[in-house]
């Protein structure tokens, strides 16, 4: 299946490992992804507290796009992004008034958002469309030995459950576990990380991030996977203040894709491994020795 790839404006910049290293992930596994051309930002969450017309407005030129592209779904990475293209849509939906001034905008450059264009994330595609047994075909250096706490935020199952369980989301947990990794089990997968906090409030952003890190590496995680651009940045770049304020909890986060990649024996400079504040080494563990063969029996001549 073809998808229109929907990067966002954080996946050209901060998050541009999530961007380098999902690529070619999705490129190994055959899925073809094209960049929706001439693409805009969503607003992420913040223009919707704003003003939600023009912020509808602004993310449903994107759905337009796809729709007059081939109307293919719309592959969104991005936490905030895959949030709001889902709110828009339900939106448009729910509310005749809304529709009625997204149409005129639209209309109003000569473009229309008339069919459902399905807006995806990645997770879902590879769980539900690509599966966990062709996943695993791929596999060719397995995480075996690496412990994983898997947080998925708080965007990507709330409010809109499209793919994944609100309270208990599993699908990356079970990704990894294709994967060969341990995976932590552990109930702050969907907390929020503090999110804008950390540059508006640092005090009570800090305390959410350390709070993350510090449950994850008391349960034994040797790093967080993650698929959110700004939870990534947060979980990563904010570790001096955590241990000004709170002491040391070092802990690598990176990218459920570069984890992927890494298991797929793509090159390390293709994922993007370099570009985290707080490096990421893990090679894979030596397999256990095979078993000694007994002796042979040794004939005995009659």
């Amino acid at each position: 299946m073809k998808y229109s790839y929907f990067p966002g404006c954080s996946l050209k910049g901060l998050g541009r490992a999530y961007e380098e290293s999902l690529l070619p992930v999705m490129k190994h596994l055959g899925v073809d992804l094209q960049e929706l051309d001439d693409w805009n930002c969503c607003g992420a969450t913040a223009y919707m507290s704003v003003d939600e017309a023009k912020a509808c407005v602004l993310a449903s030129r994107n759905l337009a796009l796809a729709e007059r592209d081939g109307n293919h779904p719309i592959l969104a990475p991005c936490s905030a992004c895959y949030l709001v293209l889902n709110k828009t849509k339900h939106y448009l939906h729910q509310y005749p008034k809304m529709k009625a001034t997204v149409d005129r905008a639209l209309n109003a450059v000569g473009m229309k958002c008339e069919k459902d264009v399905p807006v995806r994330h990645p997770l879902d595609v590879l769980i539900n469309d690509i599966g966990l047994d062709a996943i695993k075909m791929k596999v060719t250096k397995p995480l075996q030995g690496l412990k994983v706490a898997p947080y998925y935020g708080c965007q990507i199952v709330r409010p809109y459950a499209t793919f994944d369980d609100q309270a208990n989301p599993t699908t990356m947990d079970r990704l990894l576990e294709a994967l060969g990794a341990t995976v932590i089990r552990w109930p702050l997968k969907t907390k929020c990380c503090g999110g804008s906090l950390t540059g508006t409030i640092p005090e009570a952003g800090i305390r959410m991030v350390y709070i993350l890190l510090n449950e994850a590496k008391k349960r034994g995680a040797d790093c967080l996977a993650t698929v959110c651009p700004l939870c990534q940045f947060n979980l990563d770049g904010y570790h001096s203040a955590v241990r000004r304020q709170y002491g040391d909890v070092l802990l690598p986060t990176v990218y459920f894709s570069q984890l992927m990649g890494l298991a797929f024996g793509l090159p390390d400079r293709d994922l993007a491994l370099n570009r985290a504040a707080i490096p990421f080494r893990w090679r894979p563990s030596s397999p256990p020795p095979a078993p000694a063969q007994p002796p042979a029996a040794k004939s005995v001549a009659a």
